[in-house]
C-alpha cells in the first residue's frame, strides 16, 4: 500500500489543489441543509420530519441534476485533456437542455400535486398537512439551481472548482439569513414557519443563479461559445447519451432508491422518531462525506484528463489506484472523528439541542454508529463510482455496481426489518447500509480488471 501511495512530486499538491475548493463547496452545500434542518427543528420534530418528507422529491432533483453535471463531466474533463474549447460548450447545451426540462417538470408536479405526492412517501396526515406549502414553493428553487450547478460543473472539470466553491458560498449566506427572518419572523417579517424555509431557499436560487450569470458574460479563463451552447448538434448529442445517459439514470435510480429508504421508515410504526433522526444523521452523514466526494471529484478531473492526454493504460491505472488508497484511507479518519463526537457531543450537546424524543435519540445514536463504522468502505466506493470508473467512460457497469446492490439488498433488508419483522432499530439501520458489502468488492473487482480505462473523445469521434 505505501508503495502505491508514492507518486511524482507534485502530484499530492495537485489532488488537493482540485480537491479542496469541491470539499468547501461541499462543506458550505451540506450545512446550507444542516442550517435548514436546524431551525426547522427548532420549531418541534413534526415540522422537522415534515420538512424530511417534503425533501424526497426534492433529494431526487438534486441527485439527477448531479447526475447529468457528473455526467457532462466524463465527456468535458477529456476534451479539456484535448483543449477542444467548442465541444465543452456542446456538452454544456445538451447538459443545460435535459436539466431544465426535466426539473421544470417535477416542479409543476409538485406545485400542482403536492398532498398526493407526499402521501406517497408517508402516511401521517400530520407531516402531509405540514409540508404541503413547503414542496410546492421549494421545486421550483432546483429550476435555477440545475442551471447554475451544470456551469459550476464545467468549471470544475476544467479544473477551476473554486467557482463552485463561491457560488454556493453566496447561496448559503443568503439562504441562512432568510431563514432567520422568514422561519422566526425577525426584522418585521412575518413569522412564516415551515413555509418560510421554503421561501428562503427559492430566493437564495434566484441569488444563485444571478450570480452565475453574470460570472458567464465577464469571465475570459474559458470562452463559452453560444452557438455551440445552443446547438450542441447531433454528434455531441450521441456522446452524451452514450457516456452520461448511464450515469444520470444510475443517479435517477440511486436517488429514487435512497428515497424509498425514508418511505420505509415513514411507513414504520415510529415513522415520526426515525424520520426526525434521519433528518439530522443525515445531514451530519453529508457533512462527513464531503472530503471523500471532494477527492472523488478530483479523482475524476484527474483521470479524466491523464486518459484525454493519451497517457498509457498501466500509468492509468497506478494514478487511480493512488487516488482509491487516498480516499479509503480518509475515511478512516472521518470514521475514528465520528466514533470520538458521538459520546462527547452528539449525545449530551447536539440531540437534546434538536428536543429529539428517547425514541429519536435511540434511533439517532444507532444511525450515526452505523454510517461512521461503513465510512472507509464508503469512501473507496465513492471514489471508484463516481470518479474512477466513470473518468473513464465505464459509466454502465459504475451504474450497475453502484445501484444493483442497493435495489437487491438494502432495500428489501430494510423493508422486512421495518414493515414485516418489526425489528429493533438497530437491525433496521444495519439493513440500510447492507448495500456496502457487495457493492466494494464488486467495485474492486471491477477496477483491478482495467476494462473501464477508455478515450471517449477518441471514441465518439
Amino acid at each position: 500500500m505505501l508503495r502505491a501511495l508514492r507518486r511524482e512530486p507534485g502530484f499530492y499538491k495537485r489532488l488537493w489543489t482540485l480537491a479542496a475548493p469541491m470539499i468547501l463547496q461541499n462543506i458550505i452545500t451540506t450545512s446550507l441543509g444542516f442550517a435548514d434542518t436546524f431551525m426547522v427543528g427548532l420549531l418541534g420534530n413534526a415540522e422537522m420530519a415534515a420538512v424530511t418528507a417534503a425533501n424526497v422529491p426534492v433529494f431526487i432533483i438534486q441527485i439527477v441534476i448531479f447526475g447529468f453535471q457528473s455526467g457532462m463531466a466524463v465527456l468535458v474533463s477529456q476534451y479539456w485533456g484535448r483543449s477542444d474549447m467548442k465541444n465543452i460548450s456542446r456538452c454544456m447545451g445538451v447538459a443545460l437542455y435535459a436539466v431544465t426540462g426535466f426539473s421544470t417538470t417535477l416542479a409543476l408536479i409538485t406545485f400542482f400535486f403536492p398532498a398526493q405526492v407526499l402521501r406517497l412517501i408517508t402516511p401521517n396526515q400530520e407531516l402531509v398537512d405540514l409540508a404541503t406549502s413547503y414542496i410546492q414553493i421549494v421545486g421550483f428553487s432546483y429550476i435555477l439551481n440545475g442551471v447554475s450547478s451544470i456551469y459550476a460543473g464545467v468549471q470544475r472539470s476544467t479544473e477551476f472548482p473554486a467557482f463552485g466553491m463561491l457560488l454556493y458560498g453566496v447561496s448559503m449566506c443568503v439562504n441562512t439569513f432568510l431563514n432567520y427572518v422568514l422561519i422566526f419572523g425577525k426584522f418585521g417579517a412575518p413569522a412564516m414557519g415551515v413555509t418560510g424555509a421554503a421561501a428562503a431557499t427559492l430566493i437564495s436560487r434566484v441569488v444563485e443563479f444571478a450570480v452565475a450569470v453574470v460570472f458567464v458574460l465577464r469571465s475570459r479563463r474559458l470562452p463559452i461559445y453560444w452557438s455551440c451552447v445552443l446547438r450542441p448538434g447531433r454528434r455531441i448529442l450521441h456522446s452524451f447519451i452514450r457516456y452520461s445517459a448511464p450515469v444520470v439514470g444510475n443517479e435517477a435510480m440511486w436517488s429514487v432508491g435512497t428515497s424509498m429508504l425514508t418511505v420505509i421508515m415513514g411507513h414504520m410504526d415510529n415513522s415520526q422518531d426515525m424520520l426526525a433522526a434521519y433528518a439530522l444523521i443525515g445531514n451530519i452523514d453529508r457533512i462527513s462525506t464531503v472530503v471523500c466526494f471532494g477527492i472523488a471529484a478530483a479523482a475524476a478531473v484527474i483521470v479524466g484528463k491523464e486518459i484525454g492526454q493519451g497517457h498509457d493504460r498501466q500509468r492509468v491505472y497506478d494514478v487511480s489506484w493512488t487516488l482509491l488508497l487516498a480516499s479509503m484511507l480518509t475515511g478512516g479518519v472521518v470514521m475514528l472523528f465520528l466514533l470520538t463526537l458521538l459520546p462527547t457531543f452528539f449525545r449530551p450537546v447536539l440531540f437534546p439541542l434538536f428536543k429529539l424524543a428517547p425514541g429519536a435519540v435511540e434511533a439517532a445514536t444507532c444511525l450515526a454508529v452505523i454510517y461512521a463504522v461503513f465510512m472507509p468502505m464508503r469512501a473507496f466506493d465513492i471514489t471508484n463510482i463516481t470518479g474512477v470508473l466513470r473518468a473513464g467512460g465505464d459509466a454502465k457497469v459504475a451504474s450497475l455496481i453502484d445501484v444493483g446492490p442497493l435495489w437487491l439488498t438494502a432495500i428489501p433488508l430494510m423493508a422486512l426489518a421495518g414493515l414485516v419483522l418489526h425489528a429493533p432499530t438497530w437491525a433496521v439501520c444495519i439493513a440500510m447500509q447492507a448495500e456496502n458489502l457487495c457493492k466494494c468488492p464488486i467495485g474492486l473487482l471491477r477496477f483491478r480488471s482495467r476494462r473501464w480505462i477508455n478515450d471517449v473523445t477518441r471514441a465518439a469521434e
